[in-house]
């Protein structure tokens, strides 16, 4: 299982590093987690092909995790031409949430003939989903964004990860990452705890707890980027765009 981060930037872009997205290689299919506003960008630089993307797994609402989404219809249909299937899995909602925002950027986007199906799948609370060979099970998190936010546990290949997606502390996230090979991890602030935000010193003081053998921090601000020479590299990888790692 291949992990490559396209993005593990915050909503401003802090560090010049684009927003949120993750794309995911098994033996059996390719999937994005999360899809910011600059993934195809990302997608673009990387040499990775929209189309041969099955499935999106939103963890939640904010347009810097899910606001690419347009984009990715449109590139489907006018220049990738797009005829595979496409699934995008979210918190209840995310259908509704999504034609808004297309047809805010891009009036009609939605209503054109596709030549490819298009479904939304919805989570229900530590209901494990499969698809394609992956498990992917959602745990409720704290960041108020208009719908559910979610933590997301993959399993493929032998192996397993978890990402929190955006959160303050919950101890939901040890139930997430228990028993994972990684664990990606939000890390906004360094030393400031925030109610919807993680802080990298809550991180280290749960490590044990979260029982997990390595997180790769991301989604970081700029106090948590000038300290991220400071983390042990034994419990902490810190994220790059770009950033490939096989699990």
């Amino acid at each position: 299982m291949r992990l490559t981060i396209i993005g593990c930037g915050d909503a401003f872009g802090t560090g010049g590093r684009l927003q949120t997205s993750f794309h995911v290689a098994t033996a059996s299919t390719q999937f994005l987690i999360d899809c910011g506003a600059s993934s195809l960008i990302g997608m673009r630089r990387l040499g990775l092909d929209p189309n041969d993307v099955d499935t999106v797994y939103l963890t939640h609402l904010h347009g810097d995790h899910f606001g690419g989404l347009p984009w990715l219809l449109i590139d489907a249909q006018y220049i990738g031409k797009r005829t595979r299937p496409l699934t995008v899995a979210g918190p209840k909602g995310t259908e509704a949430r999504f034609t808004a925002a297309a047809e805010a950027l891009y009036p009609g986007s939605t209503r054109s003939k596709r030549a490819y199906d298009l479904r939304f799948i919805e989570y229900a609370e530590r209901q494990s989903l499969q698809r394609d060979g992956v498990t992917v099970t959602p745990f409720e998190v704290h960041h108020p964004s208009g719908a559910t936010p979610y933590a997301l546990r993959f399993e493929a290949d032998g192996r397993s990860f978890a990402f929190t997606g955006d959160t303050g502390w919950v101890e939901a996230l040890c139930d997430a990452a228990r028993g994972t090979d990684l664990l990606i991890s939000e890390s906004y602030q360094y030393d400031v705890p925030l109610d919807i935000h993680l802080d990298f010193k809550t991180i280290d003081a749960n490590f044990d707890r979260l029982g997990t053998k390595r997180i790769l921090l991301t989604h970081m601000g700029e106090a948590m980027l000038a300290c991220s020479g400071e983390v042990d590299p034994a419990r902490y990888l810190v994220s790059h765009d770009g950033m490939v790692l096989d699990l």
